[in-house]
């Protein structure tokens, strides 16, 4: 597929925006250096359905969910469920994006699946007006509140520079693999927030973060032993503006993408890159992410990566 086409399918409603036609897509284009045998670090979907792109994309890494869930085992999926909204106003991970994954760990042998978040708005209403607690159970999984601090654990993380412990959810301790599935949108103090910055939904004392280098310590946090197998960026809708809240519709942008990779830094790197499509935001203002990669967590150079790109 020619890249030129492919950034012709990038589909704008809602807000008015223009996804300008920029180098930074280049991220997309594939980097096989053996077709035939070939391991796939970073697949980018774009111009489907939440459901339909993942199974693509998990289809696309080689060997599905498979690869990432063995029979028997308890996974924990980690949306972004922070915020007392709706899908449409894009401050919480697409319901469907959840329960597609869900259905994939339960399809590759899950014994059970864990759905969590570390709200900042009341639980139960972010739980229930994100359409994840209804999806997530409708496709079996089990729905555990995040809301008091007996529910987390201290931990250790002797990589931190800035952040050298932490209280990590029970889910996380308990459970064999996660998934961490965030949404991709501004944020206020860390300018985005993607996979690296869902992690502080993983932790009771975050507030800890944005007194003592906001930057540092969401790559701090995600030195953490038992890190995510995979890396789901819901990007099917993305707050450009007043995040993570949001204020209204005229915030979100519908762009119908997804990235997958277990490489925390790349996925975000490939999200960044594709958040500045819709509005600017260079790279080096969203520090965590060289912070990240300087803590050897992952990479930014996507150019040594295995990228595949995929239209639907």
């Amino acid at each position: 597929m020619d890249r030129r086409d492919f950034l012709k399918t990038v589909a704008i409603a809602g807000a008015v925006a223009t996804v300008q036609r920029s180098e930074a897509m280049d991220l997309l284009r594939q980097t096989f250096l053996d077709e035939n045998n070939a391991t796939v670090d970073l697949v980018a979907v774009m111009g489907g359905e939440p459901e339909a792109m993942f199974r693509r994309a998990i289809e696309e890494m080689g060997g599905g969910m498979k690869q990432f869930v063995r029979p028997g085992q308890k996974v924990v999926i980690k949306p972004n469920i922070g915020w007392d909204k709706v899908p449409e106003l894009a401050g919480n991970t697409n319901p469907k994006l959840v329960s597609e994954i869900i259905r994939q760990c339960f399809a590759a042998g899950a014994k059970e699946v864990t759905v969590f978040d570390h709200t900042c708005d009341d639980w139960q209403k972010c739980y229930k007006n994100s359409g994840i607690e209804a999806a997530a159970k409708a496709a079996g999984a089990k729905v555990m509140p995040a809301h008091l601090e007996s529910y987390y654990r201290p931990v250790n993380l002797p990589q931190g520079k800035k952040l050298k412990s932490a209280k990590v959810h029970e889910a996380i301790m308990n459970c064999d693999v996660w998934i961490n599935v965030p949404i991709l949108k501004n944020h206020g103090g860390a300018n985005l927030t993607i996979s690296m910055k869902n992690l502080m939904g993983i932790v009771w004392d975050r507030g800890y973060f944005h007194q003592n280098d906001l930057q540092q310590c969401i790559a701090d946090v995600c030195t953490l032993q038992k890190k995510p197998v995979l890396n789901v960026v819901d990007a099917y809708r993305i707050l450009k503006t007043n995040g993570p809240r949001g204020r209204s519709e005229a915030d979100v942008v519908l762009t119908k993408g997804l990235f997958v990779s277990p490489d925390i830094v790349a996925v975000d790197t490939a999200a960044a890159r594709f958040f500045n499509q819709v509005r600017e935001m260079p790279l080096d203002t969203v520090g965590h992410l060289a912070n990240g990669q300087s803590l050897q967590l992952g990479t930014m150079d996507l150019d040594k990566l295995n990228v595949k790109r995929i239209r639907m």
